[in-house]
């Protein structure tokens, strides 16, 4: 590790995750480890700046300009909301889940998060039949801020369409878009 350093992420929703940095030109290259068995170890392309904060944006999700993320396997997607999202939310501390059976449709709400701050709702990325909500949520809201890539995932969607994956953005797209809508702020 002699190019690289461990550092603890300032964002609450990464100070769960161990996160090794190597600096490359204007971005860095880390390596994430989660305790979850969603996604334990990642490559994070690029970390962006709001605010003095760090958001991690996971470079093989794919990302909804709402701001949830989708990690695709198969026909099956996880969704939840961003690192990016839970920073400006605040502590969650409950969040809505919809029925398992429930279709959902690209750009459509199934479901909402509540936090100190606000009220959001959670829109799907794509569309589908839920499979699977995850009702660790019921008992710890908090996850979707200490975890929003791994245990603070929200649904697993079988999906209709994975056409759909096209109109996403990457994490890259995902990066610039928070950059822009965090300046105009």
């Amino acid at each position: 590790m002699a190019s690289s350093r461990l550092l603890w992420a300032s964002s609450r929703a990464a100070s769960y995750l161990r996160i090794s940095v190597f600096h490359r030109g204007f971005s860095s290259i880390a390596m994430i480890g989660g305790n979850g068995d969603g996604l334990s170890l990642l490559m994070v392309e690029r970390m962006t700046v709001a605010r003095g904060l760090r958001h991690c944006v996971i470079k093989d999700l794919k990302y909804a300009d709402s701001h949830e993320w989708v990690k695709v396997d198969g026909n099956s997607a996880t969704v939840g909301i961003t690192d990016h999202a839970q920073d400006h939310l605040g502590d969650v501390v409950y969040v809505e889940l919809p029925e398992v059976g429930t279709s959902v449709s690209q750009g459509g709400s199934f479901g909402a998060v509540e936090s100190v701050k606000a009220t959001s709702d959670i829109n799907s990325p794509v569309s589908g039949k839920v499979v699977e909500v995850n009702e660790e949520l019921n008992s710890s809201p908090g996850l979707v801020n200490s975890s929003p890539y791994d245990k603070g995932w929200i649904i697993k969607v079988e999906m209709n369409d994975a056409g759909e994956l096209k109109s996403l953005i990457d994490a890259d797209q995902y990066s610039k878009f928070c950059e822009e809508e965090d300046s105009k702020h």
